[in-house]
Formats: C-alpha cells, sequence, structure tokens
C-alpha cells in the first residue's frame, strides 16, 4: 500500500498537532495492515482461534506503531508497522498461553537433540537421526512435529537475546527492520540478522526454501504447497522444523562463547 501525498499531509498534521481525529484518520488508512497480518498468523493456528480476535489483538499493535512511528526516519510505515502489530497479537496470544504443556515440551526436547547433534555432526542432522536420539520412531516423530505446527505461535518471532545479554529481539524484527532508534540496538539487530542467515544457510533445502518464501516473499503455506507440489499440512511441517532447526542453531551460538 503506498503511502499517497495527502496521507503524508496527515502525518505531518498528526505529528505537529498529535491531534485524536487525525490518529484516528490513520488508523482507518492503515486498518488493511492489521488484517493482513491477521490473516498470515491465523493461517498456522488451530481453527478455534477466530481470526476477528486476532485483528483486535493487531490494532492496539497499529496504534501503538502510529503514536511511535517517525517520519523523518528512512523507513516505511508498513515495515515499521507490520512487525508491531505481529508483536501485538503474538504477546497478547502468549499472554492466553492456549499451547498445551506437553507440546511446548515437546518442541524443546526436538530443539535440543537438534543442538546436540549439530554440535556432533558438524551438520544438519536428518529426521531419522533426530528421531533415534528422542528414542522415538519416524512416525512418531512426524507425529510431534505436525501437533507443534498445529499449535504453533510464535515462529521466528520468538525472542532472541545476542550474546546472551538480557535484552530480547523478536527474530522477525530482523528481517522486518534493521534500524533502530540508538547505535546500540542497530548493532544488536545486525548481529542476530548475521546469525540468523547464517542458520538459514545450514537449513536442508526444502526447509530453507519454505523459510525463504514464507518470510522473505510472504507467500502464504498454501501458496508454497503449491510451489513444491506438496500439501499444505505438510509445507506446515517443513516450517515448524526449519524454525527448531533456526532456534537449535541460534542457541548453540549464543551458549559457544561462554563454553569457551
Amino acid at each position: 500500500m503506498a503511502v499517497a501525498s495527502d496521507t503524508q499531509t496527515l502525518w505531518q498534521e498528526y505529528r505537529k498537532s498529535g491531534d485524536q481525529l487525525l490518529r484516528d484518520r490513520l488508523i482507518l488508512t492503515y486498518a488493511p495492515l492489521v488484517k493482513f497480518v491477521a490473516g498470515r498468523v491465523s493461517a498456522s493456528l488451530p481453527s478455534h482461534v477466530d481470526e476477528q480476535d486476532l485483528v483486535s489483538y493487531g490494532l492496539l499493535g497499529l496504534i501503538g506503531a502510529i503514536e511511535r512511528f517517525d517520519p523523518g526516519r528512512e523507513i516505511k510505515f508498513e515495515t515499521f508497522a507490520m512487525a508491531r502489530i505481529r508483536g501485538a497479537i503474538i504477546d497478547e496470544l502468549r499472554s492466553l498461553d492456549w499451547v498445551p504443556r506437553s507440546v511446548r515440551t515437546r518442541a524443546r526436547q526436538i530443539e535440543r537433540a537438534i543442538a546436540t547433534l549439530e554440535k556432533e555432526l558438524m551438520r544438519a542432522p536428518t529426521d531419522d537421526e533426530i528421531a533415534k536420539k528422542l528414542g522415538v520412531t519416524d512416525d512418531e516423530l512426524e507425529n510431534s512435529l505436525w501437533e507443534i505446527s498445529r499449535t504453533s505461535v510464535a515462529a521466528l518471532d520468538e525472542l532472541w537475546s545476542p550474546s546472551g545479554s538480557g535484552d530480547q529481539i523478536a527474530l522477525i524484527d530482523t528481517i522486518e527492520d534493521s534500524s533502530g532508534p540508538d547505535p546500540e540496538t542497530s548493532l544488536e539487530l545486525t548481529e542476530v540478522r548475521e546469525a540468523l542467515a547464517e542458520a538459514i544457510s545450514s537449513l536442508p533445502e526444502r526447509e530453507k526454501l519454505v523459510v525463504t518464501l514464507y518470510y522473505y516473499e510472504e507467500l502464504t503455506l498454501r501458496e508454497i504447497g503449491e510451489v513444491l507440489g506438496v500439501t499444505e499440512s505438510r509445507v506446515s511441517q517443513l516450517h515448524t522444523k526449519a524454525i527448531l532447526r533456526l532456534k537449535a542453531h541460534l542457541s548453540g551460538a549464543q551458549r559457544e562463547p561462554a563454553e569457551t
């Protein structure tokens, strides 16, 4: 959605006056962004999660983005806002904590197994190697991935601490927007982006393609399935597996400096 000259004027007037009516006009102008982001998040959630609820959560993120955005920065508002809309939705879903504990536990077990194997093998482990490490069959691993994919909320919205510091950054923000309000934040985002790029490059080819198409090309899981010639549920499994590998790789990278 291109920002027209009248919208730019609206921004200028709102920044000067802070008038709530002008803010409300900006909210209406950018409301389609909330619907778009909510639709993408909804595509990876169980059917009982109401997309309208996600829109409501995302609207709070849009309002916050409008109030915080500086038109003088060399960054599109859409880029700035989408990360914060997505973040508001994820934060609210996390606060509801509807993901079963057993699923969270299984996801952490798979993530740890991948991290251990990657360190031992110096490469991305195969599904068979992961299953053996966990002491389960290949079918049981596939079922676990399916359960995780059905309830997965965070994906690359998961928070990660650069260099093991206390400050946390959403990984998706390193794709959406690399600029920050201060040099320290910008440096941290650069560090995370470099680590994320390295982790993505280590993925098996199909998983790498899924991550690229979903996060960088912004295709839906269904559209990726059409590209790969597989079902949407299979793409969801590949996506889940890729995210667990990325988180395992990044968590391993964080631990290495402390170990050395």
